[in-house]
């Protein structure tokens, strides 16, 4: 199955409210041709949109290529939450990769953050970041595992932005009685993806980025130099670095052996007064919950109210769409019964079996980073500068990345499939639970 064209027309954004309030790029063309550059960028969502502005400042010849449209896939449909750490928490990295290399992690993480909000000042990318994420407990039972995250990090992390709230402190923040308490992270922060995607791409631009849109990359053909080839063109580099995630396909096996496509769905609302809004989330930041099927929401810059969540049992998106999404908003939120839903999308990202991310080299001249599951906003666009520091000679963060384990999913990528039919079947279970 084509994840590109399975839902989406080509050459097309969808029709979410992210397209429909971004800051528009003109469209690029194809690739035509032979073209020789230094480093060949495949993927033009934050990880390739980093790589290549990273590189491009380096003073590398870079071409850019992207087989639909600048940030078409999870980087422009994402909920736009800036998030701290890893994907994973810190006390379960130390069981994983030990003390030494889980504060590594760590740091890596508030690296990822600093540098979206760098690359936003840096190139004025108006992208309404703001400041703060509230995870949500659920379930009265692991509270006091969320307290004694919280002072983990305090104290052995010397993380201050974080802090512990009970349930009526999370009751005054959020205007939901579903939730027991959760946290805090005033560290982290939540923009629109998609004009954060294309502030990247003018950036590129401006570094001197050669971008080709529409360029379905075919195979890539290794040796030194290796070629990239596309449908009606081929590109020879000296370095080539892949950023297609949730869409690579095939086209790389061990990659997509690792990296599992799922689909997310989100809603948008109608603007609400700025009264209910502030009722909803009183302090305008984003929020996850606890659920492993997460659901994420916050108000966007208007005041509509942008949920996602809703399991997904193919790859196919559903007829109805705006249901999958309103349904669990409407758990949270039973006060928003009445609001009109304005805008319905979904999009496909990479996860992998342990949740972090695969950073992979797989040939001397070609380096790999996907799989973000659901915590990419900021990792991904870390993932461009350490692989541009790896092709400038410098990979020990790169390695410190790639050192983490993920394994293969069983039956490789040929079981996908019914692989994700059976995990949203348990997940579901296991959040109802």
């Amino acid at each position: 199955m084509d994840l590109l064209t399975v839902n989406d027309r080509a050459g097309e954004y969808p029709a979410s409210y992210y397209a429909a309030s971004a800051q528009p790029i003109d469209k690029f063309p194809a690739l035509e041709g032979t073209e020789t550059c230094d480093v060949c960028v495949v993927g033009a969502g934050y990880t390739g949109l980093s790589t290549a502005l990273h590189l491009a400042e380096r003073g590398y010849d870079v071409i850019l290529l992207e087989a639909q449209r600048l940030g078409f896939g999870a980087s422009g449909r994402n909920g736009g939450q800036v998030g701290s750490g890893q994907r994973v928490e810190q006390d379960e990295l130390e069981k994983m990769v030990g003390t030494e290399h889980a504060r590594a992690l760590w740091d890596m993480g508030e690296e990822s953050k600093s540098t979206v909000r760098d690359l936003i000042n840096n190139h004025d990318i108006a992208c309404g970041y703001k400041s703060g994420v509230l995870h949500a407990e659920l379930q009265p039972r692991n509270l006091h595992h969320t307290q004694a995250y919280v002072e983990k990090l305090q104290a052995e992390y010397g993380y201050n932005q974080i802090e512990f709230m009970d349930k009526a402190a999370l009751r005054s923040a959020v205007g939901s009685d579903v939730y027991c308490g959760g946290s805090m992270d005033w560290g982290a922060g939540h923009l629109h993806p998609l004009n954060f995607a294309l502030g990247l791409a003018r950036a590129c631009v401006a570094a001197g980025v050669r971008v080709f849109e529409g360029t379905r990359v075919t195979n890539i053909m290794r040796g030194d130099p290796a070629q990239v080839i596309g449908e009606d063109g081929k590109v020879t580099a000296k370095f080539v670095a892949l950023g297609a995630n949730g869409y690579l396909g095939n086209l790389e096996p061990e990659v997509a052996a690792r990296v599992m496509p799922i689909n997310n769905f989100i809603v948008a609302t109608e603007p609400l007064d700025k009264e209910m809004a502030r009722d909803l989330i009183r302090d305008d930041v984003a929020i996850a919950d606890s659920k492993f099927v997460v659901n994420y929401f916050r108000l966007s810059e208007d005041n509509r109210m942008l949920f996602g969540g809703g399991e997904s049992y193919g790859y196919r998106f559903p007829k109805n769409l705006a249901e999958k999404a309103r349904k669990p908003m409407l758990e949270i939120y039973p006060q928003l019964a009445d609001a009109r839903i304005d805008y319905a999308w979904g999009g496909t990202l990479g996860i992998t079996m342990n949740r972090m991310p695969d950073f992979r080299r797989l040939s001397p001249n070609i380096l790999s980073a996907s799989g973000y599951s659901g915590h990419g906003v900021a990792m991904a666009t870390l993932a461009g500068k350490l692989m541009a520091e790896a092709i400038g000679g410098t990979a020990e963060r790169f390695d410190i990345m790639a050192d983490v384990p993920t394994s293969r999913f069983p039956g490789g990528a040929r079981m996908r499939t019914p692989l994700l039919i059976l995990a949203m079947l348990w997940f579901r279970l296991r959040d109802r639970l």
